[in-house]
């Protein structure tokens, strides 16, 4: 991950129009970026050599290697732009790059100390499938989020609230923050519901639900057009009613880690914290594939929500789900494969 990181860092220096989003770009002439590039390049070739001392196989051990001296080869740290942006379309490269980071060396360590499958392993099947899911999705963060805000921007160009949005931005930012949290949980409840429930819709959410492993990188496993319909249905809310820039932003990278978080392979109970918000052992539920776990636990924040409707499911002893997936498991392997899955008869 640490030589990944390091070449694509590498080639946001030589393309920096081209690679780099334009929320970040200000950042990275700042003068932290190129010491933290300079850190992540040492750490992939300290860990990449105690691999290749420690593993029995190699193969990691020296991917993590060549990939760690081809970024020094390319300049590392002190390499300089070679491109100018030519145009202002981008590719979220610095995205993917900060996803993996920010979500891989949080949850690699937590999955190995406290697994709910301890033989699972971090590289169980279909990673590299799933990461692609994280690469497609993140390099595609302009068109993503342009063509997800048009309903929203849409609707507060047809209304006219100027003065109850005002009142809502000057809420406490807490207060805002867990309505934002409230409000697209309601609306995602519902999409999430009727995307089990119309045959059309599901065979797009099928390919989620096509991954026979719960870890961190599973909730990236998403067909295109659902985080199309999805993202730009929960936004609604959290533009449409004006909250606040940061109780907004400050949403947005806690939704990253919550996702995350509830599909991680992470073994640990949480007690009472289970009754008032969503766990992994919740949203596990969700993708088991017992009959029981069938249409259950479609909330993605608070469980309250499949309580008033009828949909929730957690077993009083502490049972998980045997296996995850779709019984028969009909949806093929492949990322271009599931893409036309939704299209075919």
């Amino acid at each position: 991950m640490l030589g990944l990181a390091a070449v694509g860092g590498v080639v946001m220096i030589w393309f920096p129009g081209v690679f780099t989003t334009a929320e970040m770009s200000k950042a990275y002439a700042s003068g932290w970026y190129r010491p933290a590039l300079f850190g992540v390049i040492i750490g992939g070739f300290v860990f990449s050599m105690l691999s290749l001392v420690l593993r029995p196989s190699k193969v990691l051990g020296m991917a993590g290697m060549v990939a760690t001296l081809l970024a020094l080869t390319m300049g590392g740290s002190t390499a300089t732009q070679v491109a100018g942006d030519a145009t202002p379309a981008y590719f979220g490269l610095d995205f993917f790059v900060l996803r993996l980071l920010l979500t891989g060396l949080v949850f690699i360590p937590v999955e190995t100390l406290f697994p709910r499958h301890a033989e699972q392993g971090i590289f169980r099947y279909e990673w590299r499938e799933d990461l692609f899911y994280y690469f497609v999705s993140s390099m595609m963060v302009q068109l993503l989020t342009w063509l997800s805000f048009i309903p929203a921007n849409t609707l507060l160009a047809v209304t006219s609230w100027s003065s109850f949005r005002a009142w809502v931005a000057g809420l406490p930012f807490v207060v805002q923050f867990i309505a934002i949290m409230f409000l697209t949980d309601c609306v995602q409840y519902w999409l999430h519901r009727t995307f089990h429930r119309i045959p059309a819709l599901w065979r797009f959410h099928a390919v989620h639900h096509s991954a026979q492993h719960m870890d961190w990188m599973a909730g990236a496993r998403m067909h295109f057009l659902e985080i199309l319909i999805l993202r730009g249905t929960t936004v609604i809310p959290t533009i449409v009613l004006g909250f606040s820039q940061p109780a907004v932003n400050a949403y947005i990278l806690v939704v990253y880690l919550y996702a995350t978080f509830v599909h991680s392979n992470l073994g640990l109970r949480f007690g009472l914290v289970e009754k008032y918000l969503v766990t992994p052992r919740f949203h596990h539920w969700h993708h088991g594939i017992e009959k029981e776990a069938i249409d259950v636990n479609f909330a993605i924040h608070f469980p309250l929500l499949d309580r008033l409707f009828g949909t929730y499911h957690m077993p009083e002893d502490g049972r998980w789900p045997e296996g995850y997936g779709i019984k028969g498991h009909p949806v093929p392997k492949g990322y271009w494969k599931q893409f036309l899955h939704p299209f075919k008869r």
